[in-house]
């Protein structure tokens, strides 16, 4: 059995602290901290999270804040306000990570202290700064993110006002002990808002969104797409008289309620599972997978006609605009390469799924994102083509798949890129290089080769690297693949 099959990732126990006057502090270990929450009041928030994203083997992927997720959200959608309740040392990495991702926009902290958590006084802190900052001239809403402290202390934000003059108040908690990555945590804050617009909508008329068609059908995406792609799957619907509505997450919250008037939401990124709640108890119906490659995009088409209740003509229609452009790309840019893939945006399964279209060995694709109906598709897609597929892998099974295999190339987070390239393996890392193109349709199809081609040209260069500093290092050959899955 291959080793990244097997592979367990041990845990190390955390440190256990508490603070002054017996208040949890953010040393303590995950089971400290669940107790701590549970007893405080937070039973059936935890109950949902675990249930919404389930863990692993493995308590969590090596990840950055999970709760850097949901901050990215509110940051990123316009008259939105954030107030982060943590610790000091996770605001400031939370803040810092943020800005480094060019957010360019204040994040509001209630800060505490032992006396402030236990007394209660730091909930009517938290309500006074949401008080003073709901100013309806300038947010549409404000969002308070409990860290992993204040959740564990059973802070209550659902005791805060649901609106102060009009600026409607989210709060969630996102504690690192609850939600296994960063990438889910972005649904937790997209759902939270679906909810609450689907309240709105349901209970009168509301905000008409934005450079928004009304009188066409319209399919909403979920997950965060490279910019081109929704424009690229609008003209892949198109011939079945269809139209993209707003993405989740959305931009402003006006936008919110065109995604949810929608005829079919497609979870592209699978892991949304308390936005595709909101959109099923608003009566839609929900599409996995995605438009990759010749059979996906087939796939995927006839999914949202059914969806759509569209007649079979106007899909074939779709599929006979779509298909033959795509199935050129990839006879025009075919990969000769084994490569591995593993990351935790959620769209793994999918890049993998193109590259195998293009001519491409590909043994092994790990992703941080759980196994849902919305990725099972892709999967026994995958399956059937011999490529083993590792949900919640940890960052020691990527490894394991990647020393084992030896890849021409290696997609992978930053610690496996370096890995990698330490055996003298070229690797690239799959957000920034992978994530931020075209994945979908022609343009998807491609677009890969290039990238595969470029670093795969540099592999020689890495063993004479490799070979000068440590001459006993020279990177075997790779081994013969199997269709073992």
């Amino acid at each position: 059995m291959d080793s990244y099959q097997t592979l367990e990732r041990e845990q190390a126990d955390a440190e256990i602290g508490t603070g002054d006057h017996g208040s949890v502090d953010c040393h303590g270990g995950r089971d400290t901290l669940l107790a701590a929450a549970e007893a405080a009041g937070k039973s059936e928030t935890l109950a949902r999270l675990a249930k919404d994203y389930p863990r692993g083997p493995h308590d969590q992927p090596q990840s950055m804040c999970p709760a850097f997720g949901s901050l990215r959200v509110g940051l990123r959608m316009r008259r939105t306000a954030t107030i982060l309740s943590g610790s000091a040392c996770c605001v400031y990495g939370l803040t810092f990570t943020s800005h480094f991702y060019g957010a360019r926009r204040t994040v509001g902290y209630v800060p505490f202290n032992s006396e402030t958590l236990v007394t209660g006084q730091l909930y009517e802190d938290i309500r006074n700064a949401v008080t003073e900052t709901a100013d309806p001239a300038k947010y549409d809403a404000v969002v308070v993110i409990n860290l992993c402290v204040p959740t564990a202390s059973g802070v209550p934000l659902d005791r805060l006002p649901r609106q102060i003059d009009g600026v409607r108040i989210i709060g969630i908690d996102v504690p690192g002990f609850g939600v296994p990555t960063h990438a889910e945590a972005k649904d937790v804050l997209a759902g939270a808002m679906l909810r609450y617009a689907r309240h709105e909508a349901e209970n009168g008329p509301v905000a008409r969104p934005r450079d928004v068609d009304l009188d066409r059908p319209r399919v909403t995406l979920i997950g965060e797409l490279f910019p081109a792609d929704p424009v690229g799957i609008g003209g892949l619907l198109a011939p079945m008289g269809l139209d993209i509505a707003p993405q989740v997450p959305s931009r402003e919250w006006r936008d919110l309620y065109a995604a949810l008037d929608c005829v079919a939401a497609a979870a592209v990124h699978p892991f949304y599972t308390a936005s595709v709640r909101e959109f099923q108890a608003a009566g839609r119906p929900i599409v996995g997978s995605g438009p990759v490659g010749v059979d996906g995009t087939a796939a995927w088409l006839a999914a949202i006609g059914q969806a759509a209740g569209l007649a079979s003509s106007r899909v074939a229609a779709a599929q006979e605009a779509a298909l033959p452009a795509i199935r050129s790309a990839l006879e025009e840019n075919p990969i000769a390469a084994r490569v591995t893939v593993s990351g935790y945006e959620g769209s793994e399964l999918l890049v993998a799924r193109l590259l195998v279209e293009a001519g491409a060995e590909v043994p092994y694709v790990g992703t941080a994102a759980p196994r849902t109906d919305w990725n099972e598709a892709d999967r026994q897609w995958l399956a059937t083509r011999g490529v083993h597929v590792q949900f919640r892998a940890a960052l020691e099974q990527d490894m394991a798949a990647m020393e084992e295999v030896r890849p021409d190339l290696a997609l992978g987070t930053t610690p496996l890129v370096q890995r990698a390239k330490e055996l003298g393996v070229p690797a690239i890392y799959f957000t920034n290089m992978v994530s931020a193109r075209p994945l979908f349709g022609a343009a998807g199809a491609g677009g890969l080769a290039g990238i595969v081609r470029a670093q795969t040209a540099g592999r020689n260069r890495y063993g004479r690297m490799l070979s000068f500093f440590t001459p006993e290092a020279v990177p075997a050959p790779a081994p013969a693949l199997t269709t073992e899955t």
